[in-house]
């Protein structure tokens, strides 16, 4: 396997132009190095899966004429639902709840909006909650699924500014279809030609996520190596080194799967900024494998 290094200088050609802003947060967002990731996809190819779909920030970078988006988190796939087939929906959503904090005690009325999704988790409450929680790091109790982020220090954005990023995410998705499902369900699904992205939970450092807890990597990479002998290309984003390369990931990628290696500066860790209460962080810089089957 090929292992190439762009950590701290080389500039790689941007083979995509990723949206003006996030829509969502996400814990593991890919937005800030979106280009930087989609540079080493194939040059072309069918339909593109993305089965961790989470931020959306890869799949909205591609832009795909023929797309897939899949996650198993219902609400969440409720969004992306919602952003192709009805964004005034979207925007409807998000200006309801910024104008209840805005007009009042914001942490009073942000407890009480996440009281609300988790009492029946929803679209319209995660959608708020994901943009204005701490650090937009959004973590799930393992035994019943509670979301526990308190409310960030940082005004959320405007429902003006919002709605831009709705109408701009919304035409960079219009060739995707959103489905709730399990990777492998999707990913048995990809022809030859076909192109899927993996950005699962990591291994080192995202145990608070949705579903995180049951994740198997050897199911994961099994499932790779079926798309890889069908002829089906695959990217996968996992960790790959932290504490600003002091610690290096161990994974048990077997041997041969994967063609090239790539670290990618991920820059300071959310959950660590999370952990320590905002310090800056120097020594906690995080790089991400992204390993190719091509």
């Amino acid at each position: 396997m090929t292992v190439e290094t762009n950590l701290f200088g080389e500039v790689i050609p941007p083979s995509y132009t990723k949206p003006r802003g996030s829509l969502l947060k996400w814990i593991g967002n890919k937005y800030r190095m979106a280009e930087e990731i989609a540079a080493y996809f194939p040059a072309s190819f069918r339909t593109f899966y993305d089965v961790f779909l989470g931020s959306g920030a890869i799949l909205a970078t591609v832009a795909p004429a023929s797309g897939v988006g899949s996650d198993v988190f219902g609400p969440l796939v409720d969004i992306w639902t919602a952003l192709k087939a009805n964004p005034d929906r979207l925007k409807h959503w998000y200006r309801d709840r910024w104008e209840r904090t805005a007009a009042g005690d914001k942490v009073q009325a942000y407890e009480t909006i996440k009281a609300s999704y988790n009492a029946a988790p929803n679209a319209g409450d995660l959608l708020f909650l994901c943009r204005s929680c701490y650090g937009g790091v959004v973590r799930f109790r393992k035994a019943d699924g509670y979301m526990s982020t308190p409310c960030g220090p940082h005004k959320p954005i405007t429902p003006e500014a919002f709605a831009q990023r709705v109408d701009e995410w919304q035409r960079r998705m219009k060739g995707s279809t959103f489905v709730r499902a399990d990777y492998r369900a999707v990913m048995s699904g990809a022809t030859p030609g076909d192109f899927v992205y993996c950005d699962p939970p990591y291994k080192h450092s995202q145990g608070i996520l949705y579903g995180a807890q049951d994740f198997s990597l050897h199911d994961l990479l099994n499932a790779i190596a079926d798309c890889k002998a069908r002829g089906v290309y695959v990217a996968l984003s996992i960790d790959g080194s932290k504490r600003s390369g002091n610690t290096i990931c161990e994974l048990p990628v077997p041997r041969g799967l994967f063609t090239r290696e790539v670290l990618v500066n991920c820059g300071r860790s959310m959950l660590k900024r999370f952990q320590m209460n905002g310090r800056t962080l120097e020594h906690e810089v995080v790089a991400d494998r992204l390993l190719l089957t091509y």
